[in-house]
C-alpha cells in the first residue's frame, strides 16, 4: 500500500478471518474518504481476503518488520477486530490512535474483557454493550466508548436461500468456545433435538447455518453433534424432496436471514442481528447452562425470546414440545412488543444506514483527533514511540 489513514490490523490464522470479512465491505465505504489498508501477519489469512477486496493488503509476520512498516506509511488509526494477544505488538505503536471495533455484538462473557482497555477507543452497538463493560471490568474508562450501532446490518447481501412457499425456521448455533467459561453453544447437547423438532413443524423448511468454526471443530462432542445434525436434515430432504429441507455451513448468515420466519440460535451476535433485522419475527434461544435467572440476567435478548433448555437429568429435549412451541409462535407471535424494546435495549435508535455513517464519521473525527495530538506533542517536543 502506498498511503493508509487507516489499517485494519489482523493478526489471527484463517480459522478465524471470518472476524475481519464481515467488515470489508463497511472498509471499502470508508476507504473512499480515508485511504484504508490490511495489515495481516498470516500469509495464509491474506490469501483468503484478497479473494474478497480491492484494499491494499501487506502481510508482515516478524514483528520488526512491522514496527518498521507502521513507521513508514504513518497512518493515523488501527481498528481491530477481535482481541488476539498478537495485537499487543500493534499496539506499542504511540504515534497512532488504536480502535477495538470487535466481529459482532453479543452477550458472552468475552465481549466484557479487560482488553479493552488497552485501546484508545471503543466501538459499541449500543446501551447493553455499555452497561455490559461498566459492570464487568473494574476501573474502566467509559469515556473509551463509542456507540456507532453494527454496520454490518446495513448491508445488503444478496439472498441465498431458494424461493419457497414453506416458513422457514433457522436453525444458528454458535461455536464451543476457546474456554468453557465462554460455551454457548447447543450443537454438542440438545442441537439434533432442535433440528428434528424444527422438522417436525408441519409446513416448515428447516435451514442450518452453524458458525463457522463449528464445521472445522477440534472438539469430538461438537463434530458428533454436528454431524447428526446434518443427518437429520438429510434424512428430511430424502423424506420430502421438495421441502427444501437444507444446511448452509458456509458464507454470510446475514445473506440467509430475509428468507426465515423464526430463529433458533445460542447466545451469540447471531441473535442480536436478527433482533435488528427481524423484530417482527420469533427467536429462540438456547440456554446451555440451564440457569434461568443467570440468563435473565446477563442475556437481556432472553427476556423477548422463548427459552430452550434441556431439563436437568434428562438426557433428550423435549421434541414434541418443542415442535408444539415452535409452530405456536409461527401464527402467534406474544414477544413481537417486548422484542421492539429490546431491539433500542441493544442499538440505540439505530435505523438501516445510520451505523455505517457513524462509524466513518467517528474514524474520521479520530484521525483529525490523531494529527492534533500528533502536532501537539511534537510542539512541546514529546518524543513519540514509533
Amino acid at each position: 500500500m502506498e498511503h493508509a489513514d487507516v489499517i485494519a490490523y489482523f493478526g489471527d490464522d484463517p480459522s478465524r478471518t471470518y472476524q475481519l470479512i464481515q467488515w470489508l465491505p463497511v472498509l471499502e465505504l470508508l476507504d473512499r474518504e480515508h485511504p484504508v489498508g490490511l495489515m495481516l501477519r498470516n500469509h495464509d489469512s491474506a490469501e483468503i481476503l484478497r479473494q474478497r477486496t480491492h484494499l491494499a493488503i501487506e502481510v508482515h509476520p516478524e514483528f520488526a518488520a512491522l514496527t518498521e512498516r507502521y513507521h513508514e506509511l504513518d497512518a493515523k488509526v488501527v481498528l481491530y477486530c477481535n482481541n488476539s494477544m498478537i495485537n499487543f505488538q500493534s499496539l506499542l505503536d504511540a504515534r497512532k490512535l488504536h480502535v477495538h471495533i470487535n466481529h459482532g455484538e453479543s452477550d458472552k462473557q468475552s465481549m466484557a474483557s479487560n482488553n479493552a482497555k488497552a485501546y484508545d477507543r471503543v466501538f459499541v452497538a449500543g446501551e447493553a454493550a455499555v452497561q455490559r463493560l461498566e459492570a464487568g471490568l473494574l476501573a474502566f474508562d467509559t469515556t473509551k466508548l463509542v456507540r456507532i450501532g453494527r454496520p454490518q446490518l446495513d448491508l445488503s447481501p444478496a439472498p441465498v436461500l431458494s424461493p419457497t412457499e414453506r416458513r422457514t425456521v433457522l436453525y444458528a448455533p454458535t461455536w464451543e468456545g476457546d474456554a468453557e467459561y465462554n460455551d454457548y453453544s447447543s450443537v454438542d447437547t440438545i442441537g439434533p433435538e432442535i433440528a428434528e423438532a424444527i422438522v417436525a413443524v408441519p409446513d416448515v423448511r428447516i435451514v442450518y447455518k452453524p458458525h463457522p468454526k463449528i464445521a472445522v471443530s477440534k472438539n469430538p462432542a461438537i463434530r458428533e453433534g454436528h454431524r447428526r445434525i446434518l443427518e437429520v436434515i438429510g434424512d428430511a430432504a430424502q423424506a420430502e424432496p421438495g421441502a427444501g429441507h437444507v444446511a448452509v455451513v458456509s458464507g454470510d448468515i446475514l445473506a440467509v436471514m430475509p428468507d426465515c420466519d423464526a430463529m433458533v440460535t445460542d447466545v451469540s451476535s447471531v441473535g442480536l442481528d436478527w433482533l435488528y433485522l427481524k423484530t417482527d419475527r420469533p427467536i429462540f434461544v438456547t440456554d446451555r447452562h440451564q440457569d434461568p435467572e443467570r440468563l435473565r440476567q446477563e442475556v437481556p435478548v432472553s427476556r423477548c425470546a422463548d427459552v430452550i433448555e434441556a431439563h436437568p437429568g434428562i438426557e433428550r429435549l423435549d421434541v414434541e414440545g418443542l415442535t408444539a412451541l415452535l409452530a405456536s409462535r409461527l401464527e402467534h407471535d406474544e414477544h413481537h412488543l417486548a422484542r421492539v424494546a429490546m431491539r433500542h435495549h441493544y442499538f440505540d435508535d439505530n435505523q438501516i444506514g445510520d451505523s455505517t455513517r457513524r462509524f466513518i464519521a467517528e474514524v474520521a473525527d479520530l484521525v483529525a483527533l490523531r494529527d492534533g495530538l500528533l502536532g501537539e506533542a511534537t510542539s512541546h517536543g514529546v518524543a513519540m514511540l514509533a
